[in-house]
């Protein structure tokens, strides 16, 4: 296939350049001007409209997709904890095999319309273990999306509920080691479900598989005062301790770290992954993205899988705060309301209070894309000749001129996800025109409304 007349777009950095792009065996093979079609080469006149990467969420809940629209808990939550008790341990419990199919189906489909190419995903689902990232692989590979996943062990269902995740996981990444378009990691839900025993057998199975531990990290103050109440020591020393920071592990939120934590896992190398919408939702506070280096990327937690809305989210979050920032935990900032109730006191440092306007959150589109970069040992954040075909077509037309100096105003200011006209992973369309080629959309929405009714009902 050959696209000719092609705006090229990306962001890290930023760049603009007219070309044409080869696309043989799913990877670019050649990027240069006034390319010359090849005897039975399929061409495709792209008039000057956009190509970007196509983007990644690198941090989501694909079973959540059903939850929208769901009728508050009769018991209002005072708390994250009872967040977490009253609905999404309720909705991942109640999961079956046709509600974890439909879920993820859905949640693929809407991630394609966006451009989002990669999912991350964090799967839960207590009464249907076995299986169930096979499920969700089935969907991905339905829409033609790439994915990364996990399932989400805990300690919160007891021993074999427990036992049944950690082999779901060790199958998984077996089975699917060599796969070009969807990995396994381990899964872990947070520290504050998981013994010290829990903790040890993730970690021996990280490095037994040689594989990255996907975790929610100090998300709520919760798991930070559990582990210095019942373990002497913070968040991350126990993950540390457990072998569970490696570089390809992924650790979702980060919002009660202070400095000397940051430093703990930006020396092992481990990913973090800024989720603005889904922190905002539940009151737990916002992540010191200005702090986190480098291995940052930009994950969703169960939102729908729209990276421009979440980079502007995050954007503008940033600009609208000032952030309190305590340097090694002398107090745990709560923001809304108390998670547990109380403070904690610890080994004492200054407080200080910081400005973060600086943080660039299209940047954290591109660390998503180093990420899975990493992981699948192939270039996807780029649109050079070696790069995988993973790309979008974005129809922006700006009233404004556009430079590689201001590129990151108008993908905050000015472009849409309404604006993706087509996907291609893989060197195949997956959307084009805005549809999606031999996806019935229609008839999954309808039956995914009837399977949401059902769930909401079971739950």
């Amino acid at each position: 296939m050959l696209l000719k007349n092609c705006t090229l777009l990306t962001f890290l950095p930023s760049a603009i350049e007219k070309a044409d792009l080869r696309i043989e065996n799913g990877f670019i093979v050649e990027r240069k001007k006034n390319l010359v079609p090849k005897r039975n080469e399929e061409v495709i006149n792209l008039e000057g409209k956009y190509i970007l990467p196509g983007l990644v969420n690198a941090h989501t809940h694909l079973y959540s997709t059903l939850a929208r629209g769901m009728r508050a808990p009769r018991k209002q939550p005072k708390n994250f904890l009872e967040i977490l008790q009253l609905i999404w341990w309720k909705l991942d419990r109640a999961l079956d095999d046709e509600s974890i199919y439909y879920s993820a189906l859905a949640g693929a489909i809407e991630a394609a319309q966006c451009g989002t190419t990669t999912l991350v995903d964090h799967h839960a689902s207590p009464k249907a273990i076995k299986g169930s990232l096979d499920i969700i692989k089935q969907a991905l590979e339905e829409v033609g999306l790439r994915g990364m996943l996990c399932y989400e062990v805990t300690d919160r269902g007891g021993m074999k509920e427990r036992d049944a995740g950690l082999l779901e996981n060790e199958r998984f990444i077996s089975t699917n080691r060599n796969n070009t378009m969807c990995r396994g990691l381990v899964g872990a839900h947070a520290s504050f479900t998981l013994g010290n025993e829990s903790l040890r057998l993730l970690g021996e199975m990280a490095e037994r598989t040689n594989s990255g531990v996907h975790i929610h990290v100090a998300e709520d103050t919760s798991d930070c005062i559990d582990a210095e109440e019942n373990y002497r020591c913070s968040v991350i020393e126990r993950l540390e301790k457990n072998h569970i920071l490696r570089r390809d592990s992924i650790l979702a939120h980060c919002i009660h770290l202070g400095r000397p934590e940051i430093k703990n896992v930006q020396k092992h190398r481990s990913w973090f992954v800024h989720n603005p919408r889904s922190n905002m939702n539940n009151f737990v506070g916002h992540a010191p993205v200005h702090l986190l280096g480098e291995r940052v990327a930009l994950g969703t937690d169960g939102f729908p899988a729209d990276m421009f809305e979440e980079a502007r989210t995050g954007f503008f979050k940033n600009r609208d705060m000032r952030y309190e920032i305590w340097d090694v935990g002398k107090k745990f900032q709560v923001s809304g309301f108390k998670s547990q109730g109380k403070m904690l006191e610890g080994r004492g440092s200054k407080f200080e209070k910081e400005q973060i306007h600086d943080v660039n959150l299209v940047g954290l589109l591109q660390g998503g894309q180093r990420l899975v970069s990493e992981i699948f040992k192939q270039d996807f954040g780029g649109l050079e000749k070696g790069s995988l075909a993973d790309l979008l077509v974005l129809d922006y037309q700006s009233p404004t001129p556009m430079t590689k100096e201001n590129l990151g105003g108008h993908f905050l200011f000015g472009m849409r996800s309404s604006m993706v006209e087509s996907v291609m992973v893989n060197g195949k369309w997956i959307v084009w025109n805005r549809e999606l080629p031999g996806v019935d959309v229609q008839s999954v929405i309808e039956k995914s409304a009837k399977i949401a009714k059902r769930l909401w009902e079971k739950m």
